[in-house]
């Protein structure tokens, strides 16, 4: 018997793949497997999302329009509140009562006969002195205690014991140890100004990493040139956020220094005025030491911007 003659395949459909005698057109695309299905949603899923917003820091400084507006708003409610009688002039004076109380002050009216200026003068003089010693002995003692285990062992202790205490708890005691001339009102202010620097010196030599260290050892540089040029360049900043707290402890720890036997001064002005109920005089004490300490610390701002230009650009 003989065979049915079997045609040659088509050669397009060899070339794709389908058994003979089959039309190209009709047969079915392939369908994709689990795996391609899954690649092809989540790629349609990432697509959908929206991008990732990058965290801009805010600019240093203020706005100075909205910080004047601040304070002249301040200033209108204490006038309306002063005005309307809401609150009595022995709770609240008006801005006209501490206006008066300032100007005889400046022409030495008030009691003890000084002048607003001597008040200011002497204040000025023991903060400042305060915060120099301050300066002189705490930041290499911080130093040293950022760099050496020894120095953090033995010097540790007795700053944390004292650092959280107020300076009235022990302000009997430095009046009874050195009198009550004027070494013990400096030596209260420096007390106050020390803590924070030393704690701020210490944290500041973190900053340094140790490749920068490793680096100038390679050079060849000593201990005292890594010290000086890599430690202390990275404490900056740490050291000068703490002078403008300590800054603020020193003018905060007025008042207490001035308690000890002081005829003259700022908190002297203020303590007198309060025996006699005169809260006129009180609040322009408070007013001129809050102005004072916003311009040392305007002072210390500019300095740390000339000083370390890098920070928060990093």
């Amino acid at each position: 018997m003989k065979k049915p003659p079997v045609s040659p395949p088509d050669s397009a459909s060899a070339l794709a793949g389908l058994p003979p005698q089959a039309d190209i057109r009709s047969a079915s695309p392939p369908q994709p497997d689990a795996a391609g299905a899954a690649n092809t949603s989540v790629a349609s899923s990432a697509a959908e999302l929206p991008l990732a917003r990058s965290h801009d820091f805010p600019a240093t400084g203020n706005w100075p329009l909205l910080s004047l507006a601040t304070a002249l708003l301040m200033l209108f409610l204490w006038w309306v509140s002063t005005v309307t009688g809401w609150l009595p002039p022995l709770v609240l004076p008006s801005p006209a009562a501490v206006g008066d109380a300032f100007l005889a002050a400046q022409r030495g009216e008030l009691q003890g006969g000084h002048s607003l200026f001597e008040h200011f003068a002497w204040s000025t003089g023991r903060v400042l002195a305060g915060l120099l010693l301050a300066c002189v002995t705490a930041i290499p003692l911080g130093l040293l205690m950022g760099v050496s285990r020894l120095a953090r062992s033995v010097f540790d202790p007795p700053i944390e014991f004292y650092r959280p205490l107020p300076p009235l708890a022990y302000l009997p005691l430095i009046v009874i140890w050195f009198g009550i001339d004027e070494t013990a009102k400096v030596l209260l202010i420096y007390l106050a100004c020390f803590a924070p620097l030393v704690v701020s010196a210490r944290a500041g030599v973190r900053s340094a990493s140790a490749e920068q260290i490793n680096a100038a050892q390679s050079l060849g540089a000593t201990r005292w040139q890594v010290l000086r040029h890599v430690i202390l360049p990275a404490a900056l900043p740490e050291i000068l956020t703490g002078l403008r707290i300590a800054v603020g402890f020193g003018w905060t720890t007025l008042v207490a220094a001035e308690l000890v036997a002081a005829t003259v001064g700022l908190g002297q002005l203020v303590m007198n005025a309060s025996n006699f109920l005169r809260t006129d005089i009180v609040l322009m004490g408070i007013l001129v030491i809050g102005t004072v300490a916003g311009v040392f610390d305007l002072i210390m701002r500019q300095v740390e911007r000339k000083l370390v230009p890098w920070k928060g650009h990093s």
